[in-house]
């Protein structure tokens, strides 16, 4: 077997547990069903492109993008734990090279992110189905989202864990960069009525970015600046991965 492949298998054995699983689908679950349905009176109707969406539709196409967003934790929180217990120079004793580490790290988020996208399209669905318009770019752009938007958001966990020593230091910067990622961000809210400087911080955001692409392919959307959007992902993505990489490839495990 692969060097590579032998580590995703290690990766995804140590991430994929019931907790993880239960977690990706109850919290969404609740927020979909519980905040969608509770402010659906108060809004009533959500513009995006040119379609209006009632809100439950719209918060549950946003909670894909958080989700893939959420499970990329799981790349920090590796590193993090190999550092700390020692596992990484037991790899390193075996077959395996950095370069083998950095890939399947970035393997496994992207096989995650694509998990936790279909989770929350299966539990999300039932909300936004009387508005979807599949056509043949609907799962290419889904896809593309969920790979572009583990790597991005992956790299950018791999990179703080990669500066802090301490699991207390970590979980507080982690949590607080993608506590602000989550919510400001057109994830949960419109960016329509936001005020000018609160605007600029959305679209400063790449989760705003992702959600866009996502929601575009879901509601038959796209246009040029969702398609600026996608390329926006991939160059940040792409410069993450590549601060990533370097820093873990010097990295004094």
């Amino acid at each position: 077997m692969h060097p590579i492949i032998r580590l995703v298998n290690r990766n995804l054995t140590i991430s994929l547990n019931p907790g993880f699983l239960i977690w990706q689908i109850i919290f969404p679950l609740i927020y979909i069903f519980v905040a969608g349905f509770a402010y659906a009176p108060l809004i009533n109707a959500v513009p995006f492109g040119d379609k209006d969406l009632d809100y439950p539709a719209f918060l549950a196409s946003g909670m894909i993008g958080f989700n893939i967003m959420n499970s990329t934790l799981i790349s920090g929180i590796l590193i993090w734990n190999d550092r700390k217990h020692g596992m990484f120079e037991q790899i390193m004793s075996g077959p395996f090279t950095r370069s083998h580490y950095i890939l399947s790290n970035i393997c496994t988020i992207g096989i995650i992110g694509l998990i936790s996208a279909a989770l929350i399209a299966v539990v999300g669905y039932p909300v936004f189905f009387e508005s979807v318009e599949f056509s043949f770019v609907t799962i290419p752009i889904i896809i593309f989202g969920a790979i572009t938007g583990s790597v991005l958001f992956g790299s950018l966990a791999s990179i703080i864990s990669t500066r802090l020593r301490s699991s207390e230091g970590f979980n507080v910067i982690i949590n607080t960069v993608f506590l602000f990622f989550a919510f400001v961000s057109t994830a949960f809210y419109p960016v329509s009525g936001v005020p000018e400087p609160l605007r600029t911080a959305f679209y400063l955001n790449p989760l705003t970015y992702l959600v866009d692409v996502i929601r575009a392919g879901i509601f038959g959307t796209i246009n040029e600046f969702v398609i600026l959007e996608m390329i926006i992902l991939v160059v940040i993505a792409s410069t993450l991965f590549l601060i990533a990489s370097r820093l873990l490839t010097k990295l004094d495990f």
